[in-house]
């Protein structure tokens, strides 16, 4: 899976051919552990339409404040540049795949 950085983050998301889903997430997160299985289910489903990537809060708290990610876990699909859909928190995997389903 990609790891977003603040070095990557623009050309990998925001120029993006593909719509991308990236995780907001940071290590010390347990409800961002418990998701991580099922971002790394729906890389594996979506592989070819659709770019997974994380980005871990910590190493790059300019994306979280540049997003205004107030809480974590959050996902955010990025379509052509802009956020899509966005959510927060331990979601089931079928809620991430009606927020990518117009992407793909």
């Amino acid at each position: 899976m990609l790891e977003i950085t603040s070095q990557n983050f623009e050309t990998e998301v925001m120029q993006s051919e593909l719509p991308v889903l990236v995780d907001f997430w940071a290590p010390w997160c347990g409800p961002c552990k418990a998701l991580g299985p099922t971002v790394e289910k729906i890389a594996v489903e979506t592989e070819g339409k659709v770019k997974v990537a994380k980005c871990n809060i910590d190493n790059a708290p300019d994306i979280a404040t540049r997003l205004s990610i107030m809480s974590i876990p959050t996902l955010l699909v990025f379509h052509k540049g802009e956020i899509a859909a966005q959510l927060i928190g331990l979601v089931q995997k079928d809620k991430v795949m009606d927020k990518l389903r117009p992407y793909l």
